[in-house]
């Protein structure tokens, strides 16, 4: 039975090119520690400030702006986290959507306990933010607003470029921070056109390895570090690099650059085509998604009458792979925070699932998506 793998949105494969890249770093060929001064540790200081120019060029921004870290986590933890607490003396109000990522969210409920006022704006049916809501919760004290470039579990890509706009247009000194942990390779980043003081992304979203991640710090922005020791990236996060990683990024990146425009047109016909399969062989199916502003390889679906559990594990029975939502929240049995936003009953969010497509995903996997499902949502209403 051939293997289906429609959950590319929770982690990719590394892709042949990105460990040719990473593999002088693993062995004798560049062992040196980037912090050395003979000559390993500066050929691998070399490669990593050589990456860095790579991908400070693929996001329209100068290489010392770049900090690595060891991935999305970290990278929307360290802008959340060290962005406010270095600001605090400005003032402790921080906005951020009521979808964003466990990374974000979780790390606003962290402010919280330490003082602040985190507020969360609030989406519409498609999970899309409303910039004018936005210019109503800004205050004088509004240190930092965090909306997330595209959403995880459906999708939605948000006004990004607007809410820079008006949160800088604010009463106060606020900086803007966007997880593009999704949107990375999906959608063309530029870090100056977007207007925002923060943006992060992760390698393992874009066929890179996991463990890194990078974070982009616009000149100026103060950061609180989370990790202290040497005086690594700029100071601001302290470790030795990951050279294997930071050239595992590059090349990802690179390459999902290069090829996203081809990619994207044969990722959304095919995303297409499930979407219209579900609808047409799923009685009671609902589609969680904007009608035009989302990512092309995202498909969320809910399905009356069922837990989507059961569609998870029938169709894994079947060598087919989706997700529940996130995967970082896939083993919890509560309504999705993000469905809950957008507005769907939690009798129904309960049943969501995911699919998301990547490279390797054919015409005959969605057909088999398709036809798995509706026998899997079947049976259970049975």
């Amino acid at each position: 039975m051939k293997f289906v793998y429609l959950d590319h949105a929770a982690t990719t494969p590394v892709r042949p090119e990105v460990r040719e890249a990473m593999l002088p770093f693993l062995g004798e060929e560049c062992p040196g520690n980037p912090s050395s001064i003979h000559a390993a540790g500066r050929a691998a200081r070399k490669a990593l400030e050589d990456a860095r120019e790579k991908i400070a060029g693929l996001l329209g921004t100068q290489p010392r702006e770049i900090v690595f870290t060891s991935g999305g986590t970290e990278s929307d933890n360290l802008a959340v986290l060290g962005a406010a607490r270095a600001a605090a003396g400005l003032g402790k109000h921080v906005v951020m959507s009521a979808i964003e990522h466990h990374a974000v969210g979780h790390a606003g409920d962290q402010l919280k306990e330490e003082g602040f006022a985190v507020e969360r704006l609030g989406v519409d049916a498609g999970g899309r933010v409303e910039p004018e809501e936005l210019k109503k919760r800004l205050r004088p004290d509004t240190v930092l607003v965090s909306v997330m470039l595209a959403n995880n579990e459906v999708g939605t890509l948000q006004p990004v470029e607007e809410i820079s706009r008006i949160a800088h247009a604010g009463p106060g000194k606020t900086l803007v921070h966007t997880d593009a942990v999704q949107a990375a390779g999906k959608i063309p980043i530029n870090v100056k056109a977007l207007g925002v003081d923060l943006l992060s992304i992760s390698a393992h979203k874009i066929y890179g390895p996991k463990g890194i991640g990078l974070l982009y710090v616009r000149k100026g922005v103060r950061l609180a570090p989370l990790l202290v020791g040497g005086d690594h990236e700029f100071g601001r996060r302290a470790g030795t690099e990951n050279a294997a990683g930071i050239a595992g990024i590059a090349k990802a990146l690179e390459l999902a650059v290069a090829e996203m425009t081809s990619e994207n047109q044969r990722i959304s016909a095919l995303r297409a085509r499930l979407a219209e399969g579900l609808r047409e062989h799923v009685p009671g199916v609902h589609l969680n998604q904007h009608a035009t502003e989302r990512l092309p390889h995202i498909l969320s679906a809910c399905f009356d009458g069922i837990e989507g559990e059961g569609i998870i594990l029938h169709l894994d029975q079947e060598g087919i792979s989706v997700a529940s939502g996130s995967a970082c929240t896939s083993t919890h049995r509560e309504p999705s925070h993000v469905l809950a936003a957008m507005g769907v009953r939690a009798q129904l969010a309960v049943s969501a699932t995911r699919y998301s497509l990547g490279r390797a995903t054919t015409e005959d996997h969605i057909d088999r998506a398709i036809d798995a499902t509706a026998r899997a949502v079947q049976k259970l209403r049975q």
